[in-house]
This record gives C-alpha cells, structure tokens and sequence, in this order.
C-alpha cells in the first residue's frame, strides 16, 4: 500500500517545495501501532509530529469512564494532541488507534528547527493550524445550534467515509447525540 502523497497535501494548504517536505518527512520513523492501543494517554507529552500513513484514530476526553469524542484523524492528515505538542505539556486527553495504524513521527525538536530554517514550511504549518482552528469554530458552532438531524446531515455531507470507518458510537458522540436517537436517525436516511 503507497503512503499518501504528503507533497500533494501540504501544497493543497500554501506553497511548498518538494525538497523541504522531503526533509520533513525523512526526519521521521514508522511507528505502528495496533488496533485499540493508545498513542498518547492523558498525562503524557505527545513528544512528535504524527504524519498518518494507513489508518484511523480518535482523539478524547475521558469523563467518568464515558469517552467524549473531539476529532478523528486518518491519511492524509497529521495526527496527535496539538496543545501538548506546540508546548511540550502533558495532554489533556488520549490519542487512540480505532485501527491498526501506522504513522511516521517525527520529533519536536527537529520539527521546530525545519520551520525555523523553511519560511515555506512554517507559512503552510501557520496556514494549516488558521484552517483547523476555523473547522474547530465551525464545529463548535454546529453543535451549539444544529438540531441533532442537522448535525448528521452536515457531517454526512462533510465526512460521508467516516459512517464506514469508525464506530457509530463514537460517531454519536463526535457529534453529541444519544446513541439510541443517532442510530434511529441513521437508519431513518436512504445512505
């Protein structure tokens, strides 16, 4: 299986050259982790910059053994705890493979140091991180003023793949809604 064309998704987001995405991406190792296990736990630092090359994972808050879905992430997209990796604190919530995953890591520390010697590297990662927090308002704002059948018909519009991809309990709580009612709901739709 070809690893997704991380050029290709970096250049959708600014301007970039083939060679420093060629460094980015050569400063990282594989790592595999298995369906189920955690990548980061609440209490740890996330230590790299996680590049997904097959695989999905989620990203939540544990509160009182209920699992509190924030984000799911798979190929082409980075993965991890953003907060704790920009400030190397511990994170909040876990990181977990829904599947088995590989990913390539790559440190902080040399992160930091090709956006310190790529202006273009730096401008896409600022770019990327603009896009995120406007999803995370977007989403924000769905979920305080969607009524539940709206919230689903948005997403399903938005990430139609993920219905085939990630357990629809975790899908219910992605987008806050009973269980019960996302599954009357999603069997209510002509998919």
């Amino acid at each position: 299986m070809a690893p997704p064309d991380y050029f290709d998704f970096f250049n959708a987001v600014s301007p970039i050259g083939q060679e420093v995405v060629a460094q980015l991406v050569g400063a990282g190792r594989e790592r595999v982790v298995l369906r189920g296990e955690f990548i980061t736990r609440e209490g740890q630092v996330q230590r790299d910059l996680l590049l997904v090359l097959v695989g999905v994972q989620m990203s939540y808050l544990d509160h009182d053994g209920t699992p509190h879905i924030i984000a799911f992430t798979y190929p082409p997209s980075l993965s991890g705890v953003p907060d704790s990796f920009a400030a190397q604190i511990p994170s909040r919530y876990h990181l977990q493979a829904l599947t088995e995953s590989h990913l390539l890591a790559i440190p902080h520390a040399r992160v930091q140091a090709l956006l310190d010697e790529s202006p273009a590297l730096e401008r896409m990662f600022r770019k990327l991180t603009e896009q995120v927090l406007a999803g995370v308002i977007e989403r924000h704002l769905e979920l305080r003023t969607l009524p539940i059948a709206e919230r689903l018909r948005v997403f399903a519009q938005r990430s139609p793949h993920l219905f085939q991809l990630v357990p629809h309990k975790y899908l219910a709580s992605y987008l806050h809604i009973d269980p019960t009612n996302f599954s009357k709901l999603y069997n209510s739709v002509a998919w």
